[in-house]
Parts: C-alpha cells; structure tokens; sequence
C-alpha cells in the first residue's frame, strides 16, 4: 500500500497556514478536481477526496492539533467522520460563505455545480428577458411612432395553456427524490445533497407530459407586438415593456422584453442632446448685403435673417427650433452654419462689375486683410 500524503501537502500549504489561507488553497483545489467538471476522472475523483479530507481535518482544531501530533495514526479508530459528534460537515459551505446563496439554492455555487437550487412551486420558473434592437428615423424621434415588431421566443403553449401537462393529468411526487426535490450523491467518505435532475427540485412530476411542449409549457414561435416610441427618445435609450419576454417554464411569470432604439444618421442634421446642427450655403451677395434665407427644420422650413457682412462658417441660432425635450413640453435649438458660396465662373459683364466693387472697396473694407498684412509687416520689419 502506498504512503499516505499528507494534509498539508495535499493542499500545499504550510503547517502553520491559518485558517483563511486553508480555505483558499481548498476552493481552489475543490473547483479545480471537482467531480462535476471532471467526468468519469477517476484520478480527478480520488484528488477531490483527497483535498476534501484534508479540509475537513484542518479546519477542525482539535482535530489538527492530534494530526500535527499524531499525524494519520490518529484517525485509525475513525470509521467515517459522520460518526463525530457535530454531525455531517458539508464541505461546499465554505463556497456559499464567498458566492452567497441558500439552502434554497439562490447563490452561484449553486447555478455552477448543479446544487441546492429549487424552481419555486411545482416547478414553475420565470422566463427569460430578451433584447430587441430597434432603428428608428430622426422624425420618427421628433414626433413618437407606434412600431410593429416580429421576434421569435419561447411563448406559452397553446395545447396546453403553459401548464405543461395533458388534460386530466396531475402532479405525482417525484419518484427520484421521492418528494423532496434533492438527491444524495456519495462523493466517498461525506455525502452531497443536490437538486434532483428529474423533478428540478420541485419534488413533483407531471403524470402525463404534454406532447407538444415536452411538459415544459412553452414552445418556440413568432410573435408579433407594437410598441410606443415616446417624443423626443435618444439614440441608446432602452424601451422596457413588461411581461413580453420568453414565457415561464410549466406557467411560470413571462420575462420582460428590452427595445434598444437607435436612430439613424440623417443626411441633413446632426443632433447633439436636444439640439440639432445643419449646414446650409448663402450667395456671396447675400453674404456681403444681407437679407433672408429659408432653414430646412424637421418640421418644416424657418426664417433666417443674414446680416450684411456675414463671413463664412458663421454659427446662428433658432430657439425651440430642435428636438422637443423626453417628457416636456419644450424643445431644443436648432443651430445654423453659414457657407458662404462663391460664383466659380464668370461672364464678361460679371466680372467687370466685380473688377470695380473690388477697387470701391479697398483695403479700409477689408478688416481681415488689412490686419493680416499689419502682422506680415511686423514680421520682417
């Protein structure tokens, strides 16, 4: 027979390792030889009763202080360690110490290694929630639409109502746990309790399942539903709409249904916030005079007033002219550049006329120019 390792060294830790740094070296070694994601690894299965063992041993004082003293020879008389007093030592309860989670099987150790967890009354759960994304115009922001949409889920069985069960069927205890909605799987020298995998620790099973759902109550399938999109949504905003999500298992709550809206660029505004930005070319003579110009608005057109002299990429402003505000009354501006546009050809009789504007000008109407010449001089001078 081979030699006995030792605890410490099963855990590889120090003899003077506290108790916190035995529990650590434990989760690590128990996750990592856990039966559960080692299938049918007999060594894998022999390193986990190692680990648990020594665990076990360690954490218990008296039962350290006799090992460091005594080493394995202590335990000879031992015939299993359900026969202390103190009763069965679930070694997983340090998991649930770190990940959270109940008898009731709440916490993640649970949802990882199949534990514990119940689905709530005759095995009912809730459905899953589900994303939609979702594009709209920036009109359709403006103004609020109503938008059908078509998504494929788990929806409630319409052969059975979602109870998952044949007319005249009933609930009979679960003959795998016998009612109780946990199995006892013996991991060597220490037992662990676990959901049943028939009943899915409900305790209770369907007498005669219905065919088309297989006793789930839910089948997959189109379905087809409008949603209200509010004035004034921003691109990004999310639309919950309660209880239309993937239906619950055997009548459980429905989930809920998450709409991602997003807006699609415009070819003639930008939008920033409630604010709306746009671009729009005046003549060079109504630049230089002044006078009107019409401003495209998602409504419809508005006034704009140039002054005379005007300069390129000039920014103007028209209040309550942009997006209306999320659940307001108001809205935002709409903010205008100006691109001064200038003629690329000329007739004959255009350019004369031009040729004499610019000597009437001079350089006493050019400020621009006049300031830039100043800094050119004072450069060389």
């Amino acid at each position: 027979m081979r030699e006995k390792k030792g605890y410490y060294e099963i855990l590889g830790i120090s003899q003077d390792a506290d108790a916190n740094a035995i529990k650590r070296a434990y989760r690590k070694l128990a996750v990592k030889f856990h039966p559960d994601k080692n299938p049918g690894n007999k060594e894998a299965e022999e390193r986990f009763k190692e680990v648990s063992e020594a665990y076990d041993v360690l954490m218990d004082p008296e039962r350290r202080t006799a090992y460091d003293r005594y080493g394995h020879a202590a335990f000879q008389q031992e015939a299993s360690f359900q026969g202390r007093s103190g009763g069965f030592h679930d070694p997983f309860d340090i998991f649930r110490e770190v990940f959270g989670g109940s008898e009731e099987g709440g916490g993640i150790f649970e949802q990882f290694f199949g534990g514990r967890g119940g689905r709530g009354e005759e095995g009912r759960q809730r459905g899953s929630d589900l994303r939609y994304d979702m594009k709209i115009s920036l009109e359709e922001a403006a103004r609020g639409c109503e938008k059908e949409i078509e998504i494929r889920k788990l929806d409630v069985c319409e052969c059975c109502g979602g109870l998952g069960a044949q007319a005249g069927s009933r609930d009979i205890a679960c003959s795998m746990c016998r009612g109780r909605g946990q199995v006892v799987a013996s991991r060597g020298f220490f037992q662990i309790s676990q959901t049943c995998p028939t009943c899915q620790g409900s305790g209770r099973v369907i007498e005669k399942p219905c065919r088309p759902c297989s006793g789930e109550g839910r089948v997959e399938k189109s379905s087809r539903m409008k949603l209200k999109v509010p004035i004034g949504i921003e691109d990004g905003s999310r639309l919950r709409s309660s209880g239309r999500g993937e239906a619950g298992i055997r009548g459980g709550a429905p989930g809920d249904l998450y709409v991602i809206v997003h807006i699609r660029q415009h070819r003639m505004f930008q939008r920033d916030g409630s604010d709306l930005y746009c671009e729009i070319p005046i003549p060079f003579a109504t630049a230089a005079l002044g006078g009107e110009v019409r401003v495209p608005t998602l409504e419809n057109t508005a006034t704009l007033k140039i002054p005379p002299g005007t300069q390129n990429g000039t920014l103007f402003r028209i209040s309550s002219r942009g997006m209306p505000l999320l659940r307001s009354s108001g809205h935002g501006n709409l903010h205008v550049k100006v691109q001064v546009e200038v003629p690329t050809s000329l007739n004959s009789e255009q350019r004369r006329k031009l040729e004499e504007f610019a000597e009437l000008c001079g350089e006493h109407n050019m400020p621009l120019h006049r300031s830039f010449y100043e800094k050119l001089k004072g450069l060389f001078s």
